[in-house]
């Protein structure tokens, strides 16, 4: 079964950049360049909100417009990491960021498309 785990958050300052990194553990089932991989954040009292998607060899990759310009979304398949960039951080960047794991390219913002999921890291932003 596959397992998710989030690492890379803290506290960091605005304009500061961050790389969060999702490492999963496939155990005896498929590879982990089978999975598209999304990036979500959530804040309390919010809507979840998606940030970027990655396709399994890494080639495609897809922001809302809200995060374009500002995040990065990369894997490693051979070490079996997903990877998110944050570049000039704000304070409304503040959340649990998490990543989740599915298995076709279409529809990243659909939260009940996603299999697997971490437990997330918390990103927490200071002006």
């Amino acid at each position: 079964q596959l397992q998710l785990v989030e690492s890379g958050g803290g506290l960091v300052q605005a304009g500061d950049s961050l790389m969060l990194s999702c490492v999963a553990n496939t155990g005896f089932g498929r590879a982990f360049s089978t999975y598209t991989m999304g990036w979500f954040r959530r804040v309390p009292g919010k809507e979840r909100e998606f940030v970027a998607a990655i396709s399994g060899n890494g080639k495609n990759k897809y922001y809302p417009d809200s995060v374009k310009g500002r995040f990065t979304v990369s894997r490693d398949n051979v070490k079996n990491t997903l990877y998110l960039r944050i570049d000039s951080l704000k304070p409304e960047d503040t959340a649990d960021y998490f990543c989740g794991a599915k298995n076709f390219w279409e529809r990243h913002s659909d939260y009940a498309n996603y299999l697997a999921w971490g437990h997330g890291t918390q990103v927490t932003v200071s002006s």
